[in-house]
């Protein structure tokens, strides 16, 4: 018999009875045996669908942590980089000297060290990972009249792979000028890759480390 008509008869019995006569007991037994079913199938589904919700949340919260993990985490390559340029600025700075640094270092910090930063990564983008530990900074910088700034080696072979130079130019009635430059092992260190220049004055600069 349809449930709705078992239903249907319960109430109709109940009514015309004024609760006298109760309903036969097939009845009420189907009315609590459906309304059992009905609650075990809602229990079932609710938790058919948190057993299916919670591992996606779960999933979904481990990929964010991920994507924060890993959007906070700086490359290998920019981290050596970083590195370098510390030593690179050390290094500068010592070459210069007190008479020469005063003058030229806002621009030299403005304008050099950016284009120096940007040849260091350049080089460091062609090693990998594992090697890029091995990339180290001399620390001795040229007295005098020398053009070394420092040279960035690669310590596994004891050979240079970039050094870093400035020299003295005297334009004709320009005065005298620093200009900065690097050359890569490339070509043997021969080629000229421009950093930038700054102006000292008319009279001669004092030498280096003085």
């Amino acid at each position: 018999m349809p449930k709705w008509l078992k239903k249907s008869l319960v109430v109709m019995i109940s009514v015309l009875s004024f609760g006298l006569i109760s309903p036969p007991q097939t009845l009420l037994i189907d009315k609590i045996s459906s309304d059992k079913t009905l609650e075990r199938e809602t229990f079932d589904r609710e938790i058919f669908e948190t057993a299916v919700v919670e591992p996606t949340l779960t999933e979904q919260l481990k990929e964010d942590s991920s994507d924060e993990f890993e959007k906070d985490q700086p490359s290998n390559v920019h981290g050596m980089v970083q590195s370098l340029m510390k030593g690179a600025e050390e290094q500068s700075f010592m070459k210069f000297g007190q008479k020469i640094t005063p003058k030229i270092e806002t621009e030299f910090r403005g304008m050099i060290l950016p284009n120096i930063e940007k040849a260091i990564a350049n080089v460091a983008e062609q090693y990998p990972d594992e090697a890029l530990i091995h990339l180290a900074i001399t620390e001795v910088p040229g007295k005098g009249r020398s053009e070394k700034i420092f040279n960035i080696m690669d310590q596994t072979t004891g050979t240079d792979v970039i050094r870093f130079h400035v020299r003295l130019d005297h334009p004709p009635q320009q005065g005298h000028w620093f200009n900065f430059h690097y050359h890569t092992y490339h070509d043997q260190f021969q080629a000229h890759h421009d950093l930038g220049s700054i102006y000292w004055a008319k009279n001669t600069p004092p030498k280096w480390m003085s």
